[in-house]
């Protein structure tokens, strides 16, 4: 089985043949669901890109001949420079397209009861009043928290694992490091994190899109001393 790097974004991909998206692949052995499932895995990391199926045939030619050992198309090493300017490239489309699509949710949970929009354009409601004491940005904190996308998708959960979270306020994104500080402990609040203070134009795949907006329902349950 034939191994090679994608400078692009770091990572070691392990490649097999593959079929093409015309052919109809069933997954009868055990051996071949594991296969599969390691396509899938493949698939995951290079979603960034979004591929056509159209462009995805050229990837799949690369990866035959590379995993069978035939003679490259091309110098792998010349194109080095040309994937990372198109990662960069497909990103930034998918970031602006997410940051639009996210204004009208921004807006609406602005124009809640309640909701304060701040400078950093972080969108800050209290839930519940807490009843003791602020965290500094310097405080470790220990919260339960269920953070979903702009459509209501749950990508993390502190309260479906049934295990608190506990940090330290400069280890987290500048939308938690900020809104935090505004509860007390005891206290619940939603906090709704446009992309420049939560994941910027990177995203966190494979859930959390470049440039997307995300939202928490946070529970401050101590500072941790």
């Amino acid at each position: 089985m034939a191994w090679i790097r994608v400078g692009v974004i770091g990572l070691v991909f392990v490649l097999i043949p593959a079929c093409t998206p015309q052919a109809e692949v069933k997954l009868e052995t055990e051996d071949q669901k594991t296969i599969y499932a390691l396509g899938l895995g493949l698939a995951r990391n290079l979603a960034v890109f979004e591929f056509s199926e159209e462009e995805l045939e050229f990837v799949v030619e690369g990866i035959r001949d590379g995993a069978l050992k035939r003679p490259p198309k091309v110098d792998a090493k010349q194109y080095r420079a040309k994937i990372q300017t198109l990662q960069r490239s497909r990103l930034q489309a998918q970031a602006e397209g997410e940051k639009s699509a996210s204004q009208a949710f921004l807006d609406k949970e602005a124009g809640m009861e309640g909701a304060e929009r701040s400078t950093s354009g972080l969108v800050y409601r209290e839930l519940e009043a807490g009843s003791g004491e602020s965290p500094t940005k310097n405080n470790t904190v220990r919260v339960h928290y269920h953070g979903t996308l702009r459509d209501g998708t749950v990508f993390d959960s502190s309260v479906d694992r049934g295990t608190p979270f506990v940090t330290k306020l400069t280890r987290v994104i500048p939308c938690w490091t900020e809104g935090l500080q505004k509860m007390r402990v005891g206290g619940k609040a939603r906090l709704v994190c446009p992309s420049q203070i939560a994941y910027r134009d990177r995203g966190s795949p494979p859930h959390i899109k470049p440039g997307a907006t995300i939202a928490f329902d946070v529970e401050l349950i101590e500072i941790v001393k």
